[in-house]
């Protein structure tokens, strides 16, 4: 099953379903349900502002639906989606795409895994008794 990585809170964020488009630099024809790798990577400033306890996060793998691709021409039609993908507006240059997300959830327990850049790959087999119903 194809698995995407993403740094702390954003991972949090998205698997609580607070978060509802996640924002790469890179565009995709993958439409479909993916796995959340939650990397050790924690933005700790993020996590401030938006008044999360970064102590608290786990890392493990959630799972979603990538339904939709939506291209970013400017950071006014940026801000406008904030409080769907929670990010500063000084990214618009390098974040241009906003995957479209829905039915995130997390996995009943987390599974530490290894992450990687863009989509890859992960057995889904030894997943199944981790998944939530």
């Amino acid at each position: 099953m194809k698995c995407l990585s993403l740094r702390q809170p954003y991972a949090e964020l998205l698997v609580s379903g607070k978060k509802t488009i996640e924002l790469r630099k890179w565009n995709t024809k993958f439409r479909g349900k993916f796995l959340i790798h939650a990397s050790k990577n924690v933005n700790k400033e993020r996590c401030k502002f938006l008044g999360i306890d970064h102590t608290k996060l786990c890392i493990g793998i959630g799972r979603a639906i990538l339904y939709d691709i939506k291209k970013y021409d400017n950071k006014t039609h940026l801000m406008r989606d904030k409080n769907s993908h929670y990010a500063d507006a000084n990214i618009f240059d390098s974040y241009m795409y906003g995957f479209m997300i829905k039915n995130a959830q997390r996995l009943r327990h987390p599974i530490p895994y290894s992450g990687k850049l863009g989509f890859f790959e992960v057995n889904e087999s030894n997943l199944h008794t981790h998944m939530s119903s």
